[in-house]
């Protein structure tokens, strides 16, 4: 199951995430998501559990706890569409046809 861990510290890493989460389970992946141009931490991630039961219990131990001085949200992540990511366009709006 993968999960959203949001209100995440700028100094949580990778391994931290790996650290909190593999108290309740098999962690299959961490990843705290960075900015493509600086490097920083965007403030959230993901964790990838192994076991079902596992990530739930991570969910209702974790959720609105304290983690590195912020309080922070944990819930199962959903899968994006194409309405829920950003951007697109690019074009030029004074195009003359």
């Amino acid at each position: 199951m993968k999960l959203f861990v949001g209100n995440l510290s700028f100094k949580a890493g990778d391994n931290d995430l790996q650290q909190l989460f593999s108290q309740y389970g098999a962690v299959t992946s961490a990843k705290v998501m960075t900015d493509k141009f600086t490097g920083r931490s965007r403030g959230f991630g993901f964790v990838e559990m192994q076991d079902d039961s596992a990530a739930n219990q991570a969910i209702d131990k974790l959720n609105g706890s304290q983690f590195m001085d912020r309080a922070i949200t944990v819930n199962e992540a959903r899968e994006r569409t194409g309405s829920d990511r950003p951007g697109g366009g690019g074009g030029r709006s004074d195009r003359r046809y």
